[in-house]
């Protein structure tokens, strides 16, 4: 009989990686061995129509109410005391009906609150980490309660765990289903060169990413402003990539006033989420990856799957997929100008341009790709089962 893993997901918010490497690795599950059974909570939202995409079934459960993470809030959450005396013993209550044989959580508010029910329904719990190795839960809660820790990086290894997670703890990259037929750089590029009424000899910088604030869109519309002064004869163009949750308004405001202040407002556009996002990330002449703290970015691997420059902050995971100057750029995180001397170099220099394309693409092609980071886990699966 298949064993059961049990897949939660936020279903009140924006998709992010998170959902997708999740929800990419269910789908790809052989059913001989494991049955994926994705629970989303709420409302069916972003992440039931991604789900759906992937023909996954999913069950949507509208209560009880989950307990907010961090300094985050929600408007169907619950304070700490209301989850321990109501929510928990629910959530205990719907292990019991869907009776998983492992509960793997993967983003931060969804392992906050089924790690404790998990342990106490008597279940196996993977926790599947893609944040920031400081945070409360992977350094409190993880190394007691979870049966395994995976992460997407070294990077992101708990940095202070109460007790220590060695014998728990797997690095399993990302999972990437790469588009056996890439789209054409060129092509992609006229086509948005067309929607976007632009000029042959226009530079176009991509950022691809929610609006979070670890992930620095803000820090892009300087880098670009920074570009842009350094190169006052060629149009540059920031294009940003990504969903705008509600609570993340105050950071698109905020570089809008940015773009404004630097008389750059016509140059930088707020594209939202795009799917398929191919065409458009292979049409940037390069990707700006500007966030801090990333564990282990996915519209990394992919630009450099597609042969997109990456010009990313040296910082975080980061330093994990870059090799600076063979496969990508590494630059100073705090500094925007940091960025224009490599975008300059891609735009002068076809041979440097060419041979980190191709030496990127021929990176992502064997060391990522969604048999590999399937086969990762299922070793997890089936060790802790065994």
């Amino acid at each position: 009989m298949p064993k059961k893993i049990l897949f939660p997901f936020e279903g009140d918010t924006v998709i992010g990686g998170s959902h997708v490497s999740a929800m990419k690795l269910a789908a790809a599950l052989d059913r001989s061995k494991y049955e994926p059974h994705i629970l989303i909570h709420y409302e069916a939202g972003p992440a039931a129509d991604y789900a759906q995409s992937l023909g996954l079934d999913f069950e949507v459960l509208e209560e009880p109410s989950l307990m907010s993470p961090g300094g985050l809030s929600y408007p169907k959450d619950c304070g700490a005391g209301a989850y321990m005396i109501s929510s928990m013993r629910r959530l205990v209550s719907t292990l019991s009906r869907i009776d998983p044989d492992i509960v793997h959580t993967n983003e931060g508010r969804m392992h906050a609150n089924w790690v404790l029910p998990t342990k106490l329904g008597g279940k196996k719990h993977i926790w599947h980490h893609r944040q920031d190795p400081t945070a409360f839960g992977i350094n409190k809660l993880a190394p007691l309660f979870s049966d395994h820790i995976i992460s997407v990086s070294q990077f992101a290894k708990p940095s202070k765990p109460l007790r220590s997670v060695d014998q728990k703890f797997t690095v399993v990259r990302s999972p990437f289903d790469f588009n056996p037929n890439p789209p054409d750089r060129e092509t992609s590029r006229q086509a948005v060169l067309a929607e976007m009424n632009l000029p042959d000899n226009a530079i176009l910088l991509g950022y691809f990413g929610n609006f979070v604030t670890r992930k620095r869109p803000d820090h892009f519309v300087k880098v670009i402003a920074a570009i842009q002064k350094a190169m006052p004869d060629v149009p540059v163009h920031g294009f940003l990539f990504g969903s705008v949750a509600e609570r993340d308004e105050e950071l698109k405001q905020s570089c809008l006033d940015i773009a404004a202040d630097a008389g750059i407002t016509d140059s930088i556009h707020l594209m939202g989420f795009r799917q398929p996002i191919d065409g458009y990330m292979a049409a940037m002449d390069a990707n700006l990856v500007t966030a801090l703290d990333e564990p282990f970015g996915r519209t990394l691997i992919e630009a450099m799957y597609l042969g997109t420059p990456v010009v990313a902050t040296r910082h975080g995971g980061n330093i994990e997929a870059i090799r600076d100057r063979e496969n990508g750029f590494l630059v100073d995180p705090f500094d925007p100008a940091a960025f224009v001397e490599p975008v300059k170099q891609l735009r002068q220099d076809k041979e440097l341009r060419d041979r980190i394309s191709a030496t990127a693409q021929a990176y992502a092609n064997e060391n990522f790709g969604l048999s590999i980071h399937v086969q990762g886990v299922c070793e997890i699966y089936d060790r802790l089962l065994s």
